[in-house]
């Protein structure tokens, strides 16, 4: 059986966008989904996010991008996503927000 190392991306994969925190590791990203949400009991609402690490073959994005990622394969044992595009890049030598609206 061969084996193919091109990633297959279907058209009907989830998507997330999201924001790289790290991007110290060689062709993986650590990319933040941040969103708002009620507390079950108390009915506040409450920043929550999602951490999810990121396969970038080409190295493409850095610290502060946004970018766009869809689900597909187990590429490793924490890695099911692959970067898509970088939507935004972050500005040269500003600070980087992970939080809301960012």
């Amino acid at each position: 059986m061969p084996t193919n190392n091109e990633l297959v991306i279907p058209e009907t994969s989830p998507r997330r966008i999201g924001v790289v925190q790290s991007d110290k590791r060689n062709k993986t990203r650590k990319v933040v989904i941040a969103y708002s949400g009620k507390h079950a009991k108390y009915g506040k609402t409450m920043r929550k996010r999602t951490v999810l690490q990121v396969h970038d073959e080409k190295n493409e994005s850095h610290l502060g991008d946004r970018v766009e990622v869809a689900e597909c394969r187990p590429i490793s044992k924490t890695k099911s996503w692959v970067l898509v595009r970088v939507v935004e890049r972050a500005p040269e030598g500003g600070a980087v927000s992970f939080g809301e609206g960012a």
